[in-house]
């Protein structure tokens, strides 16, 4: 009798070797999709693709950006939230524009906050107004002008309803007491393209959008969102400095679907983390304007949540 259990004992022993160890192989084994809210062209999609080639090299598998455009963002961040918590499907979630989907009472989405995994905060993007190199308004001084002199008449191209662009005009419209035609749009590179082919009268975007146009005279940015001046648009006043308290930004975050095991969190936070902290990431950042903004998990998590309710209390969601 005691033979027999002992040999059942090794039998389960046996069958647990066997069966339960290809469970819980090692995360990477198999290609990573990184899905994006926005199309190519924009922030969100740069900010990506850099992040790509760094993590690619980092796990030693194929890893792929696949834009997900629609439903003001939510065609992609309901894809993250609906995806299996594996660690091959992460994304991009970008705040404040994720919250209107479920802050919003006309809009109604099942997702909230809590159907992610934060991961990490990547960049955070200061909003920018800007305007044709050939444009009347040089200054942000000639600009109010014009629009107060004609209500509703000029034209501001912004990214999407309940979006940073579109969240920061409402607060300048309420601060300043002004009103524009406020064109929406399902990515700022096609907005950009509105400005510059003259179908617009000014561009909401963020400074990585617009810094090397900029740069090259193709546009001029009238004013940074921030408490400071950005280092890549150092001759550009902040909007605090013409007397307009405005703060506002987009902040672009890795998330994986809620339910992510611990143990590949961990995998996946390490290998974020080295590409991210990487002298190379950094210095191509640099070259495409994006400021890195890194913050990690319950960190992250508490600075989102902060945002939300800051947006709740603005929007009265």
């Amino acid at each position: 009798m005691k033979k027999r259990v002992l040999d059942d004992l090794l039998f389960l022993c046996l069958f647990v070797v066997l069966f339960a160890v290809p469970a819980q192989a090692d995360w990477p084994e198999k290609p990573v999709k990184i899905i994006v809210a926005y199309g190519a062209g924009g922030g969100s999609d740069i900010s990506a693709r850099l992040l790509a080639q760094g993590l690619e090299k980092e796990i030693g598998q194929p890893v792929v950006v696949v834009n997900m455009t629609g439903g003001a963002g939510w065609i992609g961040w309901g894809a993250i939230a609906a995806a299996n918590p594996d660690g091959y499907t992460i994304g991009y979630i970008n705040v404040p524009n994720l919250f209107a989907g479920y802050l919003d009472s006309r809009i109604k989405r099942s997702e909230n906050l809590g159907s992610f995994t934060l991961m990490v905060n990547h960049i955070t993007d200061p909003c920018v107004w800007a305007v044709r190199a050939d444009s009347p308004y040089k200054t942000l001084a000639d600009l109010m002008g014009a629009i107060r002199k004609s209500p509703g008449q000029l034209s501001i191209a912004v990214h999407g309803n309940g979006g940073d662009d579109h969240l920061a005009y409402l607060d300048m419209e309420r601060k300043a007491g002004i009103k524009m035609k406020v064109v929406h749009n399902n990515s700022t590179a096609i907005s950009r393209a509105q400005l510059l082919g003259g179908h617009v009268d000014v561009l909401a975007a963020n400074v990585c959008e617009v810094f090397q146009q900029h740069q090259r005279g193709e546009l001029i940015v009238l004013g940074v969102m921030a408490d400071r001046r950005s280092p890549f648009l150092p001759d550009v006043a902040t909007f605090r400095e013409r007397g307009y308290d405005l703060a506002w930004a987009s902040t672009r975050g890795i998330a994986a679907p809620a339910g992510l095991p611990d143990r590949i969190a961990a995998r996946l936070s390490d290998a974020l983390a080295r590409v991210i902290e990487s002298s190379e990431h950094r210095a191509k950042a640099g070259q495409l304007g994006l400021t890195l903004d890194v913050v990690y998990g319950a960190k992250y998590r508490e600075m989102v949540q902060r945002e939300e309710q800051h947006i709740k209390t603005l929007m009265g969601w």
